[in-house]
């Protein structure tokens, strides 16, 4: 079982490994995320040959734990035999202690302390002697027989107890073992993290981010996100983002239901954070209204491949662009390039996609890789982008107000 572990584990991050391309745009120039871009788009058609491959794979173990849950139902059925057997030996013992007891009362002497000795030598004479003799003798070897028996039942019982007992605990072993494989077999691009990209939608969405800064006139060696900021903001194309000064809370009133933790440890080969990127919201209207943290320009608006229905919102703050991400949303009202404020509302609050219940998952981040000029791929929005929502936006435990 621990090989089929390891096995298991194996397969299952070589093929998330594809799931989400090794971009890191992080301060990357246009040059170098040109670069990148072409390394990686002559690699997928590898990449996809090696991931039906280990499909395959995964189905022949979906068919050992399949033998595996038959095992452990076996071993359901031989406990619940034992358990029989422990319960028939237990009453035979107390049927042979009852009996024991009930001779040993029947024959002895009742009166004062008189036992066994004192009965044979009560006689009348030597005939009615021997003849108690004999008695007493029969009743000894007899009683000695069943208290031997009984000993025996306990010494069994005992021993199936401990049977049980080894049992019980190969069942616990076993049933942990495929717990544990199941986890690792059930793991797919949809559960790894909610709204994670394809392979192909991912250099989809970089070559746009490329295209859009070749097509704004940046440099080879220039700085993607300061050449994005410092064009835009300087044409008049409509592009450009007026300034915020402050932030709002998305709802009206509400709760915090998860904090940030950050991207904590980036795990590379599954392309996915340990921590949680943003903050979760909740209220007692589970389709509240959502509006923008502040004034903006929506981005995007889409079904992630969870099914989750997002909003984007970018914001000019402090002499650059910030995104506002807005997801598990019940419906949107708002439409990509329309300028929003703080009071515009972008949607309801809902359960969509990979949710657990009526939720607003609330992001900022210092780039997007589904916008416009976002800046950056997935991995570099997934690993690097995300900041404390907390840092911007006073929402305490509870509130009743924006």
């Amino acid at each position: 079982m621990k090989n089929k572990l390891l096995i298991t584990s194996a397969i299952i991050l070589t093929i998330v490994s594809f799931v989400a391309l090794p971009f890191d745009t992080r301060a990357k120039t246009v040059k170098e995320f040109e670069a990148e871009i072409e390394k990686y788009t002559n690699e997928l058609e590898t990449r996809k040959a090696r991931i039906a491959t280990n499909e395959a794979e995964i189905t022949q173990i979906k068919a050992r734990i399949a033998a595996t849950e038959e095992s452990i139902r076996k071993a359901e059925e031989e406990i619940a035999a034992l358990q029989a057997e422990i319960e028939r030996c237990e009453e035979e013992i107390k049927k042979k202690s009852e009996e024991s007891k009930s001779i040993l009362s029947y024959y002895q002497i009742a009166n004062g302390e008189n036992s066994y000795l004192e009965y044979a030598f009560g006689a009348n004479d030597i005939t009615d002697m021997i003849y108690r003799l004999s008695i007493v003798e029969q009743l000894t070897e007899y009683n000695d027989k069943i208290m031997k028996e009984l000993d025996d039942l306990i010494k069994v019982n005992q021993e199936k107890q401990r049977q049980l007992a080894a049992k019980e605990e190969e069942l616990k072993n076993l049933k942990n073992e495929l717990i544990e494989e199941k986890s690792r077999i059930e793991l797919d691009i949809s559960s790894i993290k909610a709204g994670m990209p394809s392979i192909e939608e991912q250099l989809k969405s970089a070559k746009s981010q490329l295209s859009y800064a070749k097509n704004l006139g940046c440099g080879d060696n220039e700085d993607l996100s300061s050449c994005i900021y410092r064009v835009s903001q300087a044409s008049n194309s409509g592009v450009s983002v007026p300034s915020t000064n402050g932030f709002y809370r998305p709802m009206e009133y509400g709760y915090v239901t998860q904090y940030y933790s950050g991207c904590g440890t980036y795990i590379r080969s599954m392309g996915v954070c340990s921590g949680h990127t943003g903050v979760d919201l909740s209220s007692s209207n589970k389709s509240i209204p959502i509006y923008p943290i502040a004034d903006g320009i929506v981005t995007a608006t889409y079904y992630d491949p969870a099914g989750a229905l997002v909003v984007k919102v970018k914001h000019n703050y402090n002499g650059q662009y910030i995104y506002s991400t807005y997801a598990h949303l019940r419906s949107w009202s708002v439409s990509v390039n329309q300028y929003v404020t703080h009071d515009t509302q972008l949607g309801l609050m809902g359960s969509t996609g990979n949710s657990t219940g009526p939720h607003l998952h609330l992001e900022v981040t210092n780039c997007d890789w589904k916008s416009q000029g976002g800046g950056c791929s997935w991995e570099s929005y997934a690993r690097y982008g995300s900041m404390n929502p907390l840092n911007y936006i006073a929402i305490p435990a509870s509130w009743n107000n924006r």
